[in-house]
């Protein structure tokens, strides 16, 4: 796109170039008029080139543009993305910070001082029992045996 552009850029500088050499020196304008074969021909390609020249040139511009200002539109959501990537980490650190530090495991296991099973409640299933069913007789007594 930018090749076209500056391509249709320097057209454009030329024909102008031209355009006044053709306008200001009479001796050039008599043979451009030589060429064209009357100076009303002359004054007419010259308006018509004119009229194509500017439409390309506006055309190449206003593409330019449009096409500049998407790339521009994509770097800003870039960037709104990666701001918002640094506002949650950055809320994240804050975080961590605000939290207590965790004291590390060094490895040695505690045991509660107090047995957690057979609990004294009796309307709990594992509660023990005051006058036992002995289905089972226990491993010391003779019946085991």
């Amino acid at each position: 796109m930018l090749a076209l552009k500056r391509l249709v850029t320097i057209l454009v500088m030329v024909f102008l170039l031209l355009a006044l050499l053709v306008l200001l020196i009479p001796s050039v304008q008599t043979s451009f008029v030589g060429m064209a074969g009357s100076p009303e021909a002359l004054y007419y390609g010259l308006l018509v080139t004119a009229v194509v020249l500017l439409g390309l040139h506006l055309l190449t511009e206003n593409l330019d543009s449009v096409l500049l200002r998407r790339e521009v539109a994509a770097q800003e959501r870039k960037v709104n993305e990666l701001k918002a990537r640094l506002y949650d980490h950055q809320m994240e650190q804050q975080r961590a910070a605000e939290r207590p530090p965790i004291s590390p495991r060094t490895g040695v296991t505690t045991y509660p001082d107090q047995a957690l099973y057979p609990q004294s409640d009796s309307s709990l299933n594992n509660a023990p029992l005051e006058n036992p069913d002995s289905i089972i007789p226990p491993a010391d007594s003779p019946r085991a045996l």
